[in-house]
């Protein structure tokens, strides 16, 4: 669909404004803070920390608006100049201003799972996959697809952009490397099998985590694998880097510390008490490893150890994968809550209740907050 009539201009120019500021920000992509203005992809950034350099978030944030989308929202939104993208399972990928959540424009795919959408500035697109194994590069300013790639299964991974390529995983069992320009294939990657996660990227190299139990390095050049390691388990989560490690959970019931050094799992955290798997994404700040369990609880992990920190308990599972500012953890629960919590110690600052899961994550920019829940809204907070 086109833009809303009266909108065209408001967010073309959004949109160009916050080129010259991704220009300029572009450094920091590479490191793993996302800049507090933007949240680029599923994460947040190219390592998947799932960490804003955003401070000042209220400690009890106030509900701003809310965005009816019709169907379940497990896509995490990405927020860019003041925009919002995010998918959901009625089949469309829509453009909202951050500030009200009026609609710019909907751009009709297939129905559209956890794949979230991935924005590109140098090129204003944004990407996105569907269930039905089609993946959309979609102009970022009016709506307007531009290519379309057709993969062999569903697509439930999200897109990370490295230059001028695009990576995408499909449930064929291929890792797929695209031109962002035609998306022609540049190369692709079989595993044994389903590519659900969200690849890392950092030097040139792709890390995944497998559901055939088994963590790639994957050079991005050529698509030759560097090195590989045994998790040991199927793992649905996506692998979250930083300084030379890599943390994932697996559904071996435990969280894999892998370091890149010396290729191999440096440590191996399993709750004693409850055995269930981790599907969450981790997120990682300040020497902590966060991420929610299907046990009911959020995980406070040392990166350096493993040693649990703390937990946090909900009364659901925690599949929503956390994302953390200014010493704050943000994170859903299919109990349909939406919680606030201190990274320190693990003590609830805030709660909402949408009475309707969390399972997407959230996505933070610009002193907002956005998430998404299985009975179809968005919804803003700041």
């Amino acid at each position: 669909m086109r833009v809303l009539e009266g909108e065209s201009k408001k967010v073309a120019g959004l949109l160009l404004s916050t080129c010259a500021l991704l220009l300029l920000a572009a450094p920091v992509l590479a490191q793993t803070q996302t800049p507090a203005t933007n949240w680029y992809q599923f994460r947040g950034n190219q390592q998947l920390t799932g960490v804003s350099a955003l401070t000042g978030l209220p400690a009890t944030p106030r509900h701003l608006w809310t965005y009816e989308a019709g169907e379940s929202i497990e896509s995490s939104a990405a927020v860019v100049g003041g925009t919002v993208f995010v998918g959901s399972h009625k089949g469309e990928l829509v453009a909202l201003n951050l500030e009200n959540g009026a609609v710019y424009w909907k751009y009709r795919a297939g129905e559209i799972g956890e794949s979230s959408p991935a924005f590109d500035d140098p090129h204003g697109m944004v990407f996105i996959g569907d269930l039905g194994g089609t993946f959309h590069a979609v102009n970022a300013r009016d709506g307007r697809g531009l290519w379309t790639f057709k993969t062999g299964g569903e697509i439930k991974s999200s897109p990370v952009v490295v230059g001028n390529r695009v990576l995408i995983g499909s449930y064929d069992g291929h890792l797929y490397c695209l031109s962002v320009r035609n998306g022609a294939m540049l190369w692709k990657v079989k595993t044994n099998g389903p590519v659900h996660a969200t690849p890392s990227v950092a030097g040139g190299v792709a890390y995944i985590a497998g559901c055939d139990e088994i963590f790639r390095a994957i050079r991005i050049a050529d698509g030759r694998e560097v090195f590989r390691v045994t998790s040991g388990a199927y793992t649905g989560a996506s692998p979250a880097l930083f300084a030379q490690n890599v943390f994932y959970g697996t559904f071996n019931n435990d969280v894999l510390g892998v370091s890149l050094r010396s290729k191999n799992v440096a440590w191996r955290y399993q709750p004693t008490e409850r055995q269930f798997p981790f599907y969450s994404s981790a997120a990682i700040a300040a020497g902590r490893v966060v991420v929610g369990g299907r046990d009911k609880l959020v995980h406070c992990l040392s990166a350096t150890t493993g040693k649990r920190l703390w937990t946090f308990p909900t009364n659901a599972r925690v599949e929503s994968s956390p994302a953390i500012a200014g010493g704050r953890v943000y994170v859903g629960s299919n109990d349909g809550r939406f919680y606030v919590l201190d990274l320190a110690t693990g003590k609830k600052l805030w709660e909402f209740n949408a009475g309707a899961p969390f399972s997407a994550s959230p996505g933070i920019a610009t002193g907002r907050i956005v998430i998404g829940t299985q009975d179809g809204r968005l919804y803003c907070f700041g």
